[in-house]
Order: C-alpha cells, then sequence, then structure tokens
C-alpha cells in the first residue's frame, strides 16, 4: 500500500525559494494533517479514582469556607 506523503510536493508547489522557504508576504504551504485513534486505555478498577475523590473533597472543602464567609459576611 503506497500511502500519500504528508508534506506537499516542493516541484508543484508555487513560491517556494530553493532553501525551501518562501518569499515574505507569502502563505507557506501546509503539510496533510495526520490523526487517528490513540491507543485505548484501560478502564480503571473503581468507578472513583483516588484523583477524582480528592478532587471532590477539594471542592467540598473550598465550598464550605466560601459559605462561612459570605454568612459570616451577611450577619
Amino acid at each position: 500500500m503506497t500511502a500519500i506523503p504528508p508534506d506537499p510536493e516542493p516541484s508543484n508547489t508555487p513560491d517556494l525559494e530553493p532553501g525551501g522557504g518562501v518569499p515574505p508576504g507569502s502563505t507557506p504551504p501546509d503539510s496533510d494533517q495526520v490523526s487517528g485513534v490513540g491507543a485505548v486505555e484501560s478502564r480503571p478498577r473503581h468507578r472513583w479514582t483516588p484523583t477524582a475523590v480528592v478532587s471532590v473533597i477539594a471542592l467540598a472543602i473550598f465550598l464550605l469556607l466560601f459559605l462561612a464567609v459570605v454568612v459570616s459576611v451577611i450577619l
């Protein structure tokens, strides 16, 4: 199977200088985008990962402190 190279063919590219650059004011040729599916990650063993648990606890503490400050300012 022969794949098309991602970079444009230099002989068919307009405004291309001998060193591979383009003159000022010209737009350089763009390479084709090569994307695909990455490696499949394994599912976590538990529904809540340790990072998720710590994040929820930190958010709860922050919200409680915020509410305490708001209540103390109002009263």
